[in-house]
């Protein structure tokens, strides 16, 4: 359950930035600010130029203060996917205090040895998610504080990515004059705010269509076990409308949220609008399907390629079936291509927060309601992947860490498109056994 507070999420996109200001009185949200401003600065989803994020990300803030009648000083921030890695790890260490009663301590440490790996110098341990802990052998321990015991294993999930994407993310909020509370790993954060129980455990696939990128993100057995980015989104739609019809960016943009529609069969050939075309005085006249098909032919390249990096893993098995949300999933049409593309049941994720009912905010309401959600156990294991010192406040008995002062070094890598996991399947399997592959694959 959430503590009682005020929550801050910040989604630093391609197209825009989005920040809300969530108050949680015993459990329960409501949104009392929002911010969005056009992006600056970033490119499919990675800063390219600091100082023009930076000024992308104040106008947001601002906004949100303005409405919410707050000063924002601590925010919750995504991090994309991008180059993203997930794995398995494990630890053990033996119980140190003489009463053997296991302390925060003695977690930290577990955790500690559960991360002790060799990990390549362009990249970085992000986060650590413990998922069970063991006590002489006893398992499916969440907390196992207080507990006596000679031994403690851990199990969990560790994150690793490009140091140079978390670094210009932690520069762009420091220059911003903001504290980063969590850097959450937006995917995750996504998966777990809009998923039911049963799609979490079951099998579900959630595809965030941003306008620089499309990430998808493939949650089983509450676990995110893996995710695609394709470097295409809503701008290159806007682009294609653009060239096709010689107009200009703004005019193409207008013409996909006020007639666009991704599904040709759902439109007419009768209805026509009108179109400035660059070069000519009095504008052209287009129809609606002839839209639709420009449209078309783009979303489905992108959902092919989810598709390909999909069908690798044999994810489009899983019964949760196909969940859409993200600005560019709010084009009309979109869910009947998908299915189509996809052969699987599919639909589309809206916010039901007043004021927030459009899929462009679901990352910042999920990264509000993740950083929420964080536990003790939580922080006391990022005090083991960030070197931070264990702290206990004198209040509420909370556990939280303190970081040491970090030199990062900033590298100039490039991002570039993964796409792991290119084993092929024998054929003629059932689903149990597609299944069982499916989880094995992805930690191998």
């Amino acid at each position: 359950m959430a503590k009682t507070g005020i929550y801050v999420g910040l989604d630093i996109g391609t197209t825009s930035v989005k920040v809300v200001v969530a108050e949680y009185i015993e459990g329960q949200i409501n949104i009392i600010g929002v911010g969005n401003a056009k992006a600056e600065g970033l490119s499919r989803g990675i800063v390219i130029d600091i100082d023009k994020a930076v000024d992308s990300i104040k106008r947001a803030i601002s906004q949100a203060e303005e409405k919410s009648g707050i000063k924002i000083r601590k925010v919750n921030v995504g991090l994309p996917a991008n180059l993203l890695e997930v794995e398995k790890c494990e630890g053990m260490i033996a119980v140190n205090t003489e009463s053997k009663e296991i302390t925060d301590e003695d977690v930290r440490n577990v955790a500690s040895a559960a991360i002790v790996r060799s990990t390549p110098p362009e990249r970085q341990i992000i986060t650590l998610i413990p998922q069970e802990f063991k006590v002489d052998g006893f398992d499916g321990i969440k907390d196992p504080r207080g507990m006596i015991g000679v031994r403690l294993d851990m199990n969990g999930v560790v994150f690793t990515g490009p140091k140079t994407i978390v670094h210009n993310i932690r520069k762009c909020v420091e220059k911003a004059g903001l504290q980063l509370a969590e850097l959450v790993i937006t995917p995750l954060a996504l998966t777990e705010s809009i998923l039911s129980d049963g799609e979490k455990d079951f099998g579900t696939i959630v595809i965030d269509m941003g306008g620089g990128q499309t990430t998808t993100a493939v949650m089983y057995e509450n676990d995110l076990k893996f995710t695609y980015v394709e470097q295409e989104g809503g701008e290159f739609v806007t682009k294609d409308i653009s060239v096709v019809l010689n107009t200009s960016l703004n005019n193409a943009e207008a013409l996909k949220i006020n007639y666009g529609d991704a599904y040709p069969e759902r439109t007419s050939s009768h209805e026509e609008f009108p179109v400035d075309v660059i070069g000519q005085k009095e504008p052209i006249k287009v129809d609606e399907r002839y839209l639709s098909e420009i449209i078309e032919a783009r979303m489905e390249q992108i959902l092919a390629k989810s598709k390909a990096a999909l069908e690798e893993i044999d994810a489009l098995t899983l019964p949760g079936g196909v969940i859409l949300t993200g600005g560019n999933a709010s084009i009309p049409g979109i869910v009947e291509l998908a299915a189509d593309v996809f052969g699987t049941h599919v639909k589309l994720h809206v916010p039901n927060h007043m004021g927030l009912r459009n899929p462009i905010f679901s990352n910042a309401i999920s990264i509000v309601e993740y950083g929420s959600q964080l536990n003790d156990i939580y922080h006391i294991s990022k005090a083991a992947v960030i070197g931070g010192r264990l702290s206990v406040s004198q209040t509420n008995d909370d556990v939280r860490y303190e970081a040491p002062q970090q030199v990062e070094q900033e590298i100039t890598q490039q991002p570039v498109v993964y796409d792991d996991y290119e084993e092929e399947e024998p054929k003629g399997k059932n689903v149990k056994s597609k299944l069982t592959d499916f989880i094995s694959n992805i930690f191998d």
